[in-house]
């Protein structure tokens, strides 16, 4: 499933990958679609890519992330928040931005 958090939607979407002249991977690509409204608002340009219709887009559960890592719900939440607001500074600032994930 792919996660809108309001900039954007994250999602892993199947993909096929060459390993040799004949033969093809299929693996899960990471990606990231920053929403219209930010890309207006910056006047940024992406590529059209979109999240196949049969992935379905929800919110992300901030009681279940907090379950998993032992944080309070409100702690997750405003984490998230702030990341989003760290994001959107380097956006007006013309800063590139990298996110790891592991």
């Amino acid at each position: 499933q792919a996660v809108e958090i309001g900039i954007g939607t994250f999602a892993v979407v199947p993909a096929h990958a060459s390993v040799e002249e004949s033969k093809v991977l299929s693996v899960e690509r990471p990606m990231f679609i920053l929403s219209k409204p930010l890309k207006v608002f910056y006047n940024l340009e992406s590529d059209e890519t979109k999240i196949p219709d049969e992935i379905p887009v929800v919110q992300p559960d901030f009681e279940e992330i907090a379950a998993e890592t032992h944080f309070r719900h409100e702690i997750v939440e405003h984490c998230v928040q702030e990341t989003l607001l760290c994001f959107a500074g380097a956006l007006r600032d013309n800063k590139e931005v990298e996110f790891l994930f592991r």
